[in-house]
């Protein structure tokens, strides 16, 4: 039986076989590509029967991150809604097991388009279809009643932007090798300015056609939910535009294009227009939120970068980290802009 780094193979498959119903062994497990935080393995049984396994980086984690048990209960909850999500099968909190919490879901059969090439097999009515679809996905989480599908309790529902604001802070001052004077004046920019928090949603948190399974045009899963919480929509909203780069705009040297960027996607204004109209909020301050989603970005990717850099993330991962200390400064950077228009 081949050893996959992450995955105790021996007791894994045994609660496997105890815990999922209809599974056959032995089991094929596999890292799959993309990723720089939780794990996630492709898990394919005698039958071809697949399945998707998320536990947490190896090595040690930041205080609260990585919360399998979270994650299992988000997707769980929305199946009961219109948001399109895989099918949650079961939780493991036993470390015994694999040395750390994991959960099984269901694979989503399809593509996560994680950049231009991938985006330019889809035919262009497609791509304008799915980013239709990408916008509407986004406005019925926004409309979902959390305490109606029993995620009431994910999170304090006031202040968002300043819990956020705290919380990276906290990430950035614990996690960053060297000063870097952007962060803290956008930082202080983004207290300053804070607009007033209408009402509350669930958040994604992660909101991108890199987090996405897509199939003839459409949305059929949303992944990666360990950021979800309760809070201000517009800073989904935020997070989508930024990701939303067109052909012509500047993209992160040595990474590749985007996905949008193979065209033939609605424009911002078509993504702003369509949630206006779809949920009533007003995105007069939509900047503001653009500005802080790439500040929480550049926090976000300095953990990752350390991660990286001590060897949490395993051996022999493919990942230029030079490429990625340069990608948080341009992401600093892009929030102070945004703030000083």
């Amino acid at each position: 039986m081949r050893t996959v780094e992450g995955i105790n193979t021996l007791a894994v498959t045994r609660w496997l076989c105890d815990n999922i119903d209809g599974v056959t062994p032995p089991f094929e497990y596999s890292l799959i590509a993309g990723g720089h935080s939780n794990l996630t393995y492709r898990v394919l049984d005698a039958t071809d029967r697949a399945l998707v396994l998320r536990r947490p980086p190896l090595g040690h984690v930041l205080e609260s991150a990585h919360d399998m048990g979270r994650e299992h209960k988000i997707i769980a909850a929305l199946q009961a809604s219109d948001v399109p999500v895989a099918a949650a099968l079961g939780l493991c909190t036993d470390n015994n097991i694999n040395d750390a919490p994991f959960y099984v879901m269901e694979f989503v059969d399809g593509t996560v388009l994680a950049d231009a090439a991938l985006a330019s097999e889809l035919s262009v009515d497609e791509r304008k279809s799915l980013g239709h679809h990408v916008i509407k996905v986004l406005c019925d989480l926004h409309t979902v009643d959390a305490e109606g599908v029993g995620l009431g309790d994910l999170g304090r529902r006031e202040a968002y932007l300043d819990r956020q604001i705290r919380r990276w802070r906290k990430q950035w001052e614990s996690s960053k090798t060297e000063e870097l004077p952007a962060m803290d004046e956008a930082i202080r920019l983004l207290v300053g300015q804070k607009p007033e928090q209408v009402g509350f949603t669930i958040v994604h948190g992660d909101y991108r056609l890199g987090n996405m399974i897509v199939r003839e045009g459409a949305l059929c899963a949303v992944l990666d939910w360990e950021l979800c919480t309760l809070g201000d929509p517009l800073a989904d909203v935020g997070y989508l535009l930024n990701d939303w780069n067109g052909p012509d705009e500047l993209i992160d040297e040595g990474r590749a294009q985007g996905p949008i960027a193979a065209g033939g996607f609605p424009s911002r204004d078509d993504l702003i227009a369509a949630y206006a109209q779809g949920t009533g909020r007003d995105l007069g301050s939509i900047n503001y939120y653009r500005a802080f989603s790439h500040w929480r970005l550049a926090a976000i990717g300095q953990g990752v970068y350390k991660r990286y850099l001590v060897g949490a993330m395993g051996k022999d991962r493919d990942f230029d980290l030079d490429s990625y200390k340069q990608s948080v400064t341009r992401r600093a950077n892009a929030a102070l802009e945004l703030l000083t228009l």
